[in-house]
């Protein structure tokens, strides 16, 4: 005769007589991942280039002409300055 859960036996199981598994409640773990990402920041930077042409006559038959080339960064103030 069989008792509750299918098992043919009560206290020591035979091989020819296997019980039931028993299924135990659920346990529930909790794993917190931390996810790292990298974003990238486009900060355009515009350079802007005046050329100051300078030009010297000198009265002889020779001249000349000269070329003064200046750089000025023009700074936005965004980005932390680059």
């Amino acid at each position: 005769m069989f008792a509750q859960g299918g098992c043919c036996c009560q206290d020591n199981c035979q091989p020819e007589c296997p019980c039931q598994p028993v299924i135990e409640p659920t346990i529930e773990r909790c794993v917190t991942r931390d996810i790292c990402h990298t974003v990238e920041h486009i900060c355009p930077i515009h350079t802007r280039i005046i050329n100051n042409h300078i030009i010297q006559h000198n009265y002889t038959p020779e001249y000349t002409c000269s070329e003064e080339n200046t750089v000025t960064n023009v700074d936005p103030g965004c980005c932390n300055k680059f």
